[in-house]
Order: C-alpha cells, then structure tokens, then sequence
C-alpha cells in the first residue's frame, strides 16, 4: 500500500467458536480461507465480531485472543446478550475493552432487542455499536434520538434477508440521523445500494464482508462497481470507519491475552 493507495478495511466479519450447532454463524468461525481472499483483494485489515454464544464472556475472549495474535490485521468488537445479560452488561464490557482492548460493541436481534442498558454502556466507553436489526427499522427513530452521540452501523441496509421493504424504510433513517451508518455486506439488490447512496452520501456507509462465509472480493467489488470517485470510495472502504473509531479511547496499553 502506498500514500496513494487508502488501507482498505472490511468492518464485519466473525471469528470463534460458538456454543451451538445450528449453523456455521453458531458453531465456528475459521479465518484461513476468509485471510487469503481478503489478502488478494487488498483488503489490509478488518473487524472481527464473536459468533453467537451461550456466554459472550467466553467468546469475546476468544475473540481478543485472535485479534492479538495478529493487531495489524484485526479489530475486535465484543458482542454482548441485552436480556440474558441484563445488569452486567457494563463489567462485561469493561472486561472486553480494559483488559482485553476490544473497540466497538455488537448486538444482535436474533439473541434480543437491544436496550437502554446496552446504548449506555456504549456511550459510558465511548464505542461504535453494530447492531443487526433483522428488518426491523422502527426502533432505529428512538435509538437515534435517545442515543445521538452514540454510533451505530446496521449492517447488510438493515436486512441480511433481502428485505425489500425494511431495506427501503431503513434509507430514510440512514439519510435522516446523523449516528445512523450501515455496512454493504450481503446487500443484493444493487439498486437500493445506490438509492441509499444518493439519499445518505457515502459518509454513512462501511464496506462489509461478512466473512467468511461471504467471500471479501466479491463483496468489494460490489463497492467498485459504485463507479464512485476515488474520494468517496475511499471513504467507504477505510476511511469512514477509521473516523468513527477515533471516539474510541485507545486501551491497548491496558489489554491483555489471558
């Protein structure tokens, strides 16, 4: 990469070993195939967020320990449960950032709704939180508004299901609240992409892969075939995200492997 070339960073992508065996997105999540793509497409870094898990705890660790072995490829997010952790979520998240340098905080609706104790732990440590609404867009009003110093990335336009109508309805959120972004992983109606685009600007939006079980190149391709300028697209592939994680205080020096 040189000083004309922006370091581009996939911000969604999962790691570990989960509790369960209903699936891959909660049984396990290797990297060795997911590193070599995202390699030869030029993609420098990414976030990784845990698997689905009985105990977030446990896979955070898991997680950190991952992102530790190599910390110039990988960021770390923690995930926490919003109902089956309900009162620690904050000792959790003190753990995941203090002791184990982990950036941003994931949720995601398929385990629970996420809830005020969950948006204040993020704004007390001052991290992104990515949040995967399942197509459900209306709740996104009340974050936005209770919550606007808190940012939030909705992945996939707000619907890994192809949602047309979630997809659509969660535009004028993105357009409308400046703490709204989304990430263009899994978005298969490519005109909608650029609806949103031209709604919203490419400041709002996080390239995404979500590797490994979707494969990084083609997903950026996705981005390139925006036929956007080199600004804007640089934007989305790096430097947006590399933005919103500079609220982030930095803990490296307090993390540690365990």
């Amino acid at each position: 990469m040189t000083a004309n070339q922006p370091m581009i960073i996939a911000c969604h992508c999962h790691a570990g070993q989960g509790s369960a065996l209903g699936g891959p997105w909660a049984t396990v999540s290797t990297l060795k195939d997911y590193a070599a793509r995202a390699s030869a497409a030029g993609i420098r870094r990414t976030v990784l967020l845990p698997v689905f898990h009985d105990d977030y705890a446990v896979a955070d660790r898991e997680l950190a320990r991952i992102v530790a072995d190599q910390p110039d490829r990988y960021i770390g997010f923690a995930s926490v449960h919003p109902a089956r952790d309900v009162g620690r979520v904050h000792a959790l998240v003190a753990e995941a950032v203090g002791r184990w340098g982990l950036r941003g905080l994931k949720v995601h609706r398929h385990d629970a709704r996420i809830t005020r104790e969950v948006c204040g732990v993020a704004r007390r440590f001052r991290l992104l939180v990515l949040y995967d609404i399942m197509g459900e867009t209306a709740p996104l009003e009340l974050l936005a508004t209770q919550f606007p110093d808190v940012g939030f990335i909705i992945p996939h336009l707000g619907s890994f299901a192809d949602d047309w109508s979630a997809q659509l309805a969660f535009i004028d959120h993105l357009a409308r609240h400046p703490n709204i972004h989304t990430d263009t992983s899994g978005v298969r109606r490519f005109d909608l992409l650029l609806q949103a685009l031209r709604r919203a600007g490419p400041g709002k939006f996080l390239f995404g892969s979500d590797g490994p079980w979707l494969h990084p190149g083609i997903e950026l391709a996705k981005i390139r075939a925006l036929g956007l300028s080199r600004t804007s697209e640089a934007q989305i592939t790096g430097r947006n995200l590399l933005r919103l994680l500079s609220a982030h205080t930095e803990t490296s020096g307090q993390s540690g492997r365990g």
